[in-house]
């Protein structure tokens, strides 16, 4: 019995025939959002490069916040014949975006604003979620 040097095993790992590889352009890039929670409740922060604040939807579906923009073909900075970019790193793709909700948040009282090219949506919590105290009798 041999033993593997760990040089062996990356390069048995490398070579697994059923690693399957896409290609970057069929690679699903997750679009980037911060999620977080403080005392004043839930907070989204989403990054939205070069969008105006009216072409991002946001909807409210039952415990669904729902962030979406739909690119059109007609937001092109110049005609594909007259120029070519040299880097292209600003991504201004179509996203939808779902997340549920915890009841403990108050969705109908959510608030949006956008600022900068960043979007950030609060949610406050729910009376019946805030901490109360109670007098013992």
């Amino acid at each position: 019995m041999s033993t593997l040097f760990p040089y062996d095993l990356l390069f048995r790992d490398f070579f697994k025939s059923e690693l399957d590889f896409q290609p970057a352009i069929q690679a699903k890039i997750q679009h980037p959002v911060d999620i977080y929670e403080n005392k004043d409740g839930l907070h989204f922060e989403v990054a939205c490069t070069g969008l105006f604040k009216e072409d991002i939807e946001l909807n409210i579906e039952g415990d669904i916040l729902r962030i979406s923009y739909n690119k059109n073909d007609d937001d092109k900075c110049c005609d594909i014949n007259d120029c070519t970019y040299l880097h292209k790193g600003i991504a201004k793709r179509s996203f939808n975006l779902g997340y549920k909700v915890a009841s403990k948040f108050n969705l109908l009282k959510a608030e949006a604003m956008m600022e900068n090219g960043l979007l950030t949506i609060h949610i406050p919590y729910a009376e019946e979620a805030k901490p109360k105290t109670l007098k013992i009798k």
